[in-house]
């Protein structure tokens, strides 16, 4: 199988779920960590924001095959009680269905509305164009949902056998290069001048490349999934003159995505013109597994 999104994996396209290899009522991913929940058939391929999803971002067929479903025309509106009635039945939103032969098939969910280019009983080859990533169907965020199936048994393509050892990396998968397990992370980070709305953070346009200097206050956030209770983020922000900001946030609970936040009001003497750049780590048992820049230059 290739890699079913046309994106660079870890920069412009995150894998936040993965399939659930827990029988009961809990959730595990196939490293027995918790990216994952109650009975999740697939893989999410998640985008950093909305504004990445509306430039366009092409979902890729993961191996040969003949398209025998799909579905388009379902609005790009994600789950809400408002539209729990619309999606009844059709979780998966837009999608694409493949076959490649032998009882294997591969489905492609949360599709953007329109962008579906192929027909049904089309021959693909693997990395064919299939439509656009979206946010279609029972989904909290923008991105594709791959499930993978043998005689119409859910299989995780990065545990086919289903003989996960906690703690062991598995040696065979059906990935033709592996994608690499990163246990949470951050999606996005950028600067404003106060706390943005949590919207906007999602949207992908709450950072600001350039600030006046008047601004009132000077805030660095970050935008991460994968939270485990006892996550530390440490913030930083460095100023022309030096360090301007550090503090440490200590995450309480388990949460798929979050945002955190941090800055200083504008001090007596003025901000200093100039480059600022914002560094933000998540760490998890004193080791550092993901990290993130950003800057900004008030002027």
């Amino acid at each position: 199988m290739g890699q079913p999104i046309d994106c660079d994996l870890g920069t412009t396209c995150f894998i936040q779920q993965y399939v659930d290899h827990d029988s009961g009522p809990g959730a595990k991913d196939f490293t027995c960590g918790s990216l994952s929940y109650d009975n999740h058939k697939g893989t999410d391929f998640g985008l950093p924001s909305f504004k990445a999803m509306r430039h366009g971002v092409n979902v890729l067929a993961s191996a040969p095959g003949t398209v025998r479903g799909l579905r388009d025309g379902m609005p790009d509106t994600g789950f809400s009680a408002k539209t729990a009635a619309l999606i009844d039945g059709k979780d998966c939103g837009n999608g694409v269905v493949i076959d490649h032969g032998d009882g294997w098939q591969t489905q492609y969910c949360h599709m953007k509305r329109g962008s579906i280019t192929v027909a049904k009983g089309q021959h693909v080859g693997a990395g064919t164009v299939l439509g656009q990533v979206g946010f279609s169907g029972r989904t909290q965020f923008p991105h594709l949902h791959l499930s993978v199936r043998k005689d119409g048994r859910v299989v995780d393509p990065f545990d086919p056998d289903g003989q996960i050892t906690c703690g062991k990396p598995e040696q065979i998968t059906l990935w033709g290069t592996p994608p690499l397990y990163v246990p949470g992370g951050l999606l996005t980070a950028g600067f404003s001048t106060e706390i943005p709305k949590y919207s906007t953070v999602k949207d992908g346009t709450a950072g600001k490349e350039a600030l006046p200097l008047d601004a009132p206050a000077l805030v660095v956030w970050g935008y991460a999934f994968g939270a485990r209770a006892g996550d530390v983020l440490r913030i930083e922000i460095l100023a022309p003159g030096g360090l301007f900001l550090a503090k440490t946030v200590a995450l309480d609970k388990p949460q798929a995505q979050f945002f955190r936040a941090a800055g200083k009001r504008r001090p007596a003497q003025g901000f200093a013109p100039g480059q600022y750049r914002g560094y933000i780590a998540l760490i998890r048992d004193d080791r550092v597994i993901d990290e993130i820049h950003a800057q900004t230059v008030l002027r």
